[in-house]
């Protein structure tokens, strides 16, 4: 060849001396190294194929050609290398990472869902699925959407300190949330007509803390506004509800009853599932769920009275209501037939463990 463009001699030992740093290399850098010295712009190879320019034109194509075939020879040996570099690499690392799973383990216990929690997320998918809204509230709250705006009298009852936890400084007029009614107001005067809201939550009332009554509580309401909607659209949604809750053969009924935010107001009671009804009456099988009364007290409902639409700016010609609200901890209690409500308070794993398959 011409002067400056490597004989076949030399090309034969740049070709040689490639494949052997690459034989050399045993990791993919080190691979990746020879090859700048041996394939890189100021490689041999790489000088010695800007020099073909410089030749005669009739020794171009010999010295392409060899130039071209050494090239080719040295990018096939750094192929064939780097495939082997690459699984050699791979098989080092999974000896590396490798786990020893005979090893003995300590097993921590999980934690549990707590099984007021998990009916919550029951109860709320029975709403979900029928196209409602789940709401909440702040449980520091106003007193005035706590009782004035659910028609709760100035003089009620249940504004005393001795049923309502009032919040420092007592002439701001915040309270702990005596229901999850609040709820109801604040969704009325925010949102557009119709509304379909369920709404859980923690209550509190100045009450004992013994086997059946706790000062934090959980309830869970339900709130509906549209045109149209009456005792029979009420007593429908509570009927799934149950048979959701308690199974498909679930009878409820509704007591005539008073609370300030519906008129006309009820009670829901439901049968009683474990005797069915047949404790009723019969001294020889009594029923300690329902106490031999065929039926278990469940909740308040009602329609919307007037006067909370009125609050919240709704007319009462064109739309109407229904609402309804019932203690969880006393649903999970009648589900599990627990006997005390401090066992949901005290954070027991184990006692949550045991109803977490029944809860959900």
């Amino acid at each position: 060849m011409s002067e400056g463009i490597p004989n076949l001699a030399e090309l034969e030992r740049i070709v040689s001396e490639a494949q052997s740093r690459f034989s050399a290399a045993s990791t993919i850098d080190e691979l990746r190294s020879a090859k700048t010295a041996h394939l890189g712009e100021s490689s041999e190879i790489a000088l010695a194929n800007r020099g073909i320019a410089a030749l005669p034109r009739e020794d171009r194509k010999d010295a392409g050609q060899a130039i071209g075939a050494a090239r080719a020879a040295i990018t096939a040996a750094f192929a064939a290398r780097e495939a082997q570099v690459e699984v050699a690499e791979i098989e080092a690392r999974l000896v590396s990472e490798a786990v020893d799973m005979t090893l003995p383990v300590t097993m921590h216990p999980v934690g549990a869902l707590h099984p007021l929690t998990a009916l919550f997320y029951d109860m709320c998918d029975v709403f979900i699925a029928m196209g409602w809204e789940v709401a909440e509230g702040p449980e520091a709250e106003a007193e005035w959407l706590n009782f004035d705006a659910l028609n709760f009298t100035p003089e009620h009852p249940a504004r005393f300190l001795s049923d309502t936890l009032f919040l420092d400084p007592i002439q701001d007029r915040r309270i702990l949330r005596t229901h999850t009614s609040p709820v109801q107001m604040r969704t009325l005067l925010t949102r557009e007509l119709p509304v379909y809201i369920v709404v859980p939550g923690k209550v509190y009332r100045a009450d004992e803390y013994d086997a059946t009554h706790l000062p934090v509580f959980h309830q869970l309401e339900g709130l509906a506004v549209d045109k149209g909607l009456g005792m029979a659209d009420l007593k429908g949604t509570l009927d799934h509800l149950a048979k959701a809750m308690f199974g498909a053969d679930t009878r409820t009924r509704l007591r005539p009853h008073y609370f300030p935010f519906t008129e006309p107001s009820a009670e829901i009671d439901i049968a009683c599932f474990v005797c069915h009804g047949e404790s009723v009456g019969n001294p020889a099988r009594p029923c300690r769920t329902c106490r031999s009364e065929g039926w278990i007290e469940w909740g308040g409902c009602g329609v919307v009275n007037p006067r909370v639409l009125a609050a919240a700016g709704i007319d009462t010609d064109v739309y109407s209501g229904f609402a309804f609200g019932m203690g969880v901890d006393r649903t999970v209690m009648f589900r599990n037939n627990a006997s005390d409500l401090r066992d949901f308070a005290e954070g027991d794993q184990r006692f949550a463990r045991q109803l977490m398959g029944v809860a959900r």
